[in-house]
């Protein structure tokens, strides 16, 4: 792996008139490709299996002029005070607005409250329903126009007009979210690095996947039906991991810089190292996101894919776009105006980073640190125990809006069942006397408490499938409810033994209640096959038992927490008002399990990221507590600056006025902060320093067994730092390998080591490892000039790992004499 992407990173380096051409290439065929093609995405909540869906399935076959999985709207009139709507000229203009309605654009069905039985008994308030030939996404602009236009014509004839349902929801609109996050990780970048080259190079490769993804999507969209979030959660996402993914990156390479290494040979070192930790974190989200395929719901597999296709796109990226950028700026992104004079002093190497002094302050006392985050992580995590779910619907809408008014309006009106009425199918297709089945089931569903009204039956054309209307009388999202669908269902076993019929409940308020209990459900197994697949991943990267499954259980703690904290904020209304939280309300149903899934992948990030450096520093000698030190000293800030800009990469996009978009951006800002300073910062060196070297143990038999991915490019550096000491082939010219070598004789060496190294990998990296202690005197050899490289120049550092020959070791063929350097 490391070796692989060594060469890359040195070829998109090399190559990056060809390299930026080829992207350029890209986006302007995907732009051209977007704007071309005509978008087709859904909000539909579809869950295959459940008996609202069959149900559904089963009226659109049998019952077709019910427009079942069509979209419903709600036009709602309220006489002025002290007026009614059932007669004189309120009336007749109602039933005028009503008509123009049945003529409005993809109009099915409009039940005239006048016929319908919908005015309120004081007769001041009334409503339509209206019922489209279309599903929720293929309404049209002009559908919602004609509706609008007739609410308008009755609100200039004095009535008060709102509407609602699901025909009335527009897609989801980007706002300054997006753009206040870009801003502040600008910020970030350049207090980070200090310059505005190294804080630009991340943010343009951002926007270029950012781009690539939802061009992507889009032109998918125009051939297969996408939910309405899908474009939105992988912007989210792919933003904010992609400025993640290219500032370790960069800083890795302006590391390299530092010591002295040639821009070519530390673009390539950078991939190699770095890169690799690249690779892996975004395999551990591209794993939990599109695990979210196998429960089964189309919103959850829409997301999932869409989100890690995101993440696919922004590792691509990281892993040729960069390197090649990086050819342009050579070796001025190590220099900017913007250093501090502390930043200027630690590359220096005068004094301590912030983050090492945090370390030793952790590793002073690592058991108080570890019992302190725990305690305060599971209380935090305490309002997840009162969690209730639900889907969107009205009531969560704005204050305000009109489908908010149109809600509010049918509940003062009729009552709260009203805004949610369920659909009770009976197939009489095995009875022999359909007309007795049906009555006898409303029979039943007259007798149940909180029925507040049961229309009669209608049936289809063939007489053997009836329809009835049966109206509840809490709101759609109350537990009673719930309970109350569950009580009809439980009669369905008593009217096939009575009738030969089957009882069947759906309607959009059946829909979101099957929705969440199959999601509530499937949390458990999905989190299972989650963190099982991640922690054989985590197994080959760290080659070791405790650190991933501390890993897990840090995890697990994180979005605990990050569960609390949204059921507080958004479902008891804790500092909503502060947070621009409108009101109090259940917990979108979907949240939770994309919660897991997000959360998990972002978190592993971090724990890659931070770990693999103190892996690196280990098995390079140093001790467990001095190898977490030195982590920090080299990640530390890079880990830091990250989280601070997926933080408010996500909480920007709290301003969407989508509920599962603002309750996402939230719990995703928060999950970080959690899970970044707290479990990976905190929680994760206080157990290293507790475990000590037993962090690092594997069972010989699984060690053998585990091939040696070389995350960390211990391999690779031993290679290219130690290259008398490596297996090689006979003949191989390995005097010249180091800073500056040309790619074609590194490409050469590496060909001949990959060829010969048979050995175990774990053992022969960590065997070949010299301290410094060990090393000969430190010579000096010419360096072959580095081939098309014009005007970047060439450190003059002097680099003792990568031009220390033993004397002692027999020259290579056709090797250069090597000078001593003077001392």
């Amino acid at each position: 792996m490391a070796t692989f992407l060594y060469r890359l990173g040195r070829f998109s380096f090399r190559r990056r008139r060809l390299v930026l051409a080829l992207w350029i290439a890209v986006l302007a065929a995907l732009g051209i490709g977007m704007f071309s093609v005509s978008a087709h995405t859904s909000s539909s909540f579809a869950v295959p299996g459940t008996q609202s869906q069959k149900a559904q399935d089963l009226l659109k076959k049998q019952f077709p002029q019910a427009s079942a999985g069509g979209a419903t709207a709600r036009v709602v009139f309220e006489a002025p005070e002290g007026q009614k709507l059932t007669s004189g000229a309120h009336r007749s203009e109602v039933e005028s607005l009503v008509g123009e309605l049945k003529r409005a654009s993809q109009v099915a069905n409009v039940v005239d409250p006048y016929t319908g039985g919908t005015v309120s008994r004081d007769g001041t308030i009334a409503f339509a329903q209206v019922t489209y030939k279309v599903t929720d996404s293929d309404v049209t602009d002009r559908a919602r126009e004609d509706v609008k236009k007739v609410a308008e014509e009755g609100r200039e004839a004095g009535l008060v007009v709102s509407m609602g349902g699901s025909a009335m929801r527009e897609g989801i609109h980007q706002g300054v979210g997006e753009v206040i996050g870009i801003l502040v990780a600008a910020v970030v970048l350049a207090i980070t690095f200090g310059s505005l080259i190294a804080a630009g190079l991340p943010l343009l490769t951002a926007v270029a996947g950012v781009i690539t993804a939802i061009s992507s999507i889009t032109i998918a969209s125009a051939f297969i039906d996408l939910s309405t979030q899908t474009s939105t959660l992988a912007l989210m996402l792919g933003l904010a991991v992609a400025i993640d993914y290219a500032l370790f990156i960069v800083s890795r390479y302006r590391d390299e810089l530092g010591q002295g290494r040639d821009p070519e040979e530390a673009a390539g070192r950078a991939l190699g190292t770095a890169g690799s930790a690249v690779v892996f974190a975004g395999l551990t989200v591209v794993i939990a996101l599109a695990g979210l395929s196998v429960i089964g719901i189309k919103l959850l597999t829409d997301l999932g894919l869409g989100g890690a296709f995101a993440i696919v796109v922004a590792v691509l990226l990281a892993l040729t776009l960069l390197p090649a950028l990086l050819g342009f700026t050579g070796t001025k992104i190590a220099s900017g105006r913007f250093k501090t004079r502390r930043m200027r002093a630690l590359e220096r190497g005068e004094g301590e980073s912030t983050g090492v002094r945090w370390s030793r302050l952790v590793l002073r006392k690592p058991l108080k640190a570890l019992g302190v985050c725990v305690t305060g992580l599971l209380v935090l995590g305490i309002p997840f125990l009162s969690l209730q779910l639900a889907l969107p619907d009205d009531s969560t809408a704005s204050p305000g809006s009109t489908q908010r008014i149109a809600y509010e309006t049918i509940a003062k009106g009729f009552g709260p069942g009203y805004n949610g009425p369920l659909a009770v199918v009976v197939d009489a297709r095995g009875s022999d006397d359909a007309p007795a089945a049906a009555k006898e089931a409303a029979g039943m569903l007259e007798k149940l408490p909180d029925i507040v009204s049961v229309s009669p039956a209608a049936f289809n054309p063939s007489g053997d499938v009836a329809l009835i209307r049966a109206v509840p009388g809490s709101s759609p999202t109350s537990q009673d409810t719930v309970d109350l669908v569950s009580a009809i269902r439980d009669q369905g076993p008593h009217l096939q033994e009575d009738t030969g019929a089957q009882l069947m409940v759906t309607g959009t308020t059946a829909i979101n209640i099957d929705t969440s209990s199959k999601l509530n459900a499937a949390l458990f197994p999905y989190l299972s096959i989650v963190i099982s697949l991640a922690m054989v991943l985590l197994l080959l990267v760290f080659r070791s038992i405790l650190v991933p499954l501390t890993a897990t259980l840090g995890f697990l703690l994180s979005v605990l927490a990050t569960l609390g904290a949204v059921v507080a904020v958004f479902q008891w209304g804790w500092l909503a008002d502060m947070l621009g939280i409108e009101q109090a309300s259940p917990i979108v149903s979907v949240l939770p399990i994309i919660m897991v899934g997000v959360v998990f992948g972002l978190a592993m990030d971090y724990q890659v990221f931070l770990v693999t450096r103190m892996r690196e520093e280990y098995i390079h000698g140093a001790e467990p507590r001095e190898a977490v030190i030195a982590g920090f000293r080299h990640s530390g800030r890079v880990v830091t600056a990250a989280a601070v800009i997926m933080i408010s990469v996500f909480a920007g996009f709290m301003l969407a006025p989508d509920a599962l978009m603002k309750s996402v951006g939230f719990g995703l800002a928060v999950s970080v902060l959690f899970d970044a300073f707290v479990v990976r910062m905190t929680i994760v060196p206080a157990v290293m320093a507790l475990l000590g070297r037993r962090a690092w143990s594997l069972p010989a038999w699984l060690d053998r067994m585990l091939p040696n991915m070389d995350v960390e490019g211990e391999r690779l550096r031993h290679l290219l730092d130690d290259p008398m000491t490596s297996t090689v082939p006979a003949g191989a010219e390995l005097v010249g390998v180091g800073v500056g070598s040309s790619s074609a004789t590194v490409d050469a060496i590496l060909d001949g080591y990959t060829r010969a190294h048979h050995t175990d990998a774990a053992t022969s990296g960590e065997a070949n490892v010299h301290s410094q202690a060990d090393a000969p005197a430190p010579s000096r050899q010419r360096r072959p000039k580095l081939p098309r490289l014009p005007k970047l120049g060439r450190s003059r550092a002097r680099d003792a790992d990568t031009d220390t020959v033993d004397p002692s070791e027999p020259k290579a063929a056709g090797a250069k004499e090597a000078v001593q350097d003077p001392q």
